[in-house]
């Protein structure tokens, strides 16, 4: 490693590879890279070992230590960029306006849906529309009414089994 650093030596550099290429190949691999990625990786850690190798500094740390810290990072730096999210192509603007048909289904859907409500029982009915209408929790209910809370759970969900009863032939088949 010195004579790379030093004097750029091309020869020890090839045994620097010889010597290290198999063993960072099977350090990738067993880091969670396929075979081709591996090589890729021992690739790209060689090229950086003989680009850097004037930071070596053999009182700071051996030979193998430096080289397999470039070949954690390399890893990593793979890995993160394989992971990282592609852009989402950009697409035209749709025109959002619903058209005719959609807004006299949905006014349907909701005629229907008043009638239905209509016909549950008062205290039913009182039950669902402060929970759904009114966006309060079955303890914010307890608390307004001082109802039990099973009595609360009850009279909503016998109120929701008869609406899906009445509006079961209002959904598209």
């Amino acid at each position: 490693m010195l004579a790379v650093r030093d004097t750029r030596d091309r020869e020890a550099f090839a045994c620097l590879f010889d010597h290290y290429a198999p063993r960072l190949k099977g350090f990738a691999i067993r880091g969670g890279a396929s075979a081709a990625e591996a090589e890729d990786i021992v690739q790209d850690v060689m090229i950086k070992v003989w680009h850097r190798a004037h930071q070596f500094d053999p009182e700071q740390a051996q030979v193998s230590g430096w080289i397999y810290r470039i070949a954690r990072n390399q890893q990593i730096d793979r890995f993160r960029k394989e992971r990282r999210p592609e852009p989402e192509m950009l697409l035209a603007e749709e025109d959002t306006a619903p058209d005719a048909g959609q807004v006299v289904a949905l006014e349907q859907e909701a005629a229907g849906l008043r009638e239905a409500l209509s016909r549950l029982k008062p205290d039913q009915r009182e039950m669902v529309e402060r929970a759904y209408l009114g966006e309060l929790s079955h303890s914010e209910i307890q608390a307004e009414t001082g109802l039990p809370l099973g009595t609360i759970k009850s009279r909503i969900r016998l109120a929701l089994d008869k609406l899906r009863h009445e509006l079961k032939d209002m959904r598209p088949s």
